[in-house]
């Protein structure tokens, strides 16, 4: 992915974001699909239409139908657990934390596709949602299946980088 219809909607002083995403198109840490699910998944996250848009474009091109639909599940499932489990972290009410969330996430286990990849989408998505219980689980299942430090702090440079793309070109249009 190449970024480079997202780098022309950024701002002038949006230049480090434009620079790091440039790094970012050449980043070979993880395998094309990984990266294309991480950043679609990031884009969908931060609910930039615009840039949903334009990820989806160069997305469809690397992903199978099966992994956009897996990066269209991880921004959801992600969206509820990262609201639920970060409440449940922030409240003092500690009777919260010791009862079922209650919640249907069936899709967890059959997302269909590559589990570490879908592992890497949902830790994107829980990064640049804040929630530390869902940036542990998803970690620890990385580590489980021998993913290593390089690979995960890839994600979350992605997580950020989109993130930080996505304000940018938000604020530009207010």
């Amino acid at each position: 992915m190449k970024f480079e219809k997202i780098k022309s909607l950024l701002p002038d002083y949006a230049k480090d974001t434009k620079l790091n995403l440039s790094s970012l198109s050449n980043e070979t840490i993880l395998e094309e699909n990984a990266f294309a699910g991480i950043v679609f998944t990031s884009c969908l996250t931060t609910q930039n239409k615009k840039m949903i848009s334009m990820a989806l474009d160069e997305a469809s091109d690397i992903l199978s139908k099966s992994e956009l639909n897996a990066s269209y599940l991880a921004a959801s499932l992600m969206a509820m657990n990262n609201i639920y489990y970060r409440s449940i972290h922030l409240l003092s009410n500690n009777d919260l934390a010791s009862m079922p969330a209650n919640l249907r996430m069936n899709a967890m286990a059959s997302h269909g596709i590559d589990e570490i990849n879908f592992e890497l989408w949902c830790f994107a998505a829980s990064a640049i949602k804040g929630c530390g219980i869902c940036l542990d689980s998803h970690e620890q299942e990385l580590r489980k299946k021998e993913v290593n430090s390089s690979k995960i702090q890839a994600a979350l440079r992605i997580a950020s980088v989109i993130n930080a793309a996505s304000l940018s070109i938000n604020a530009s249009e207010i």
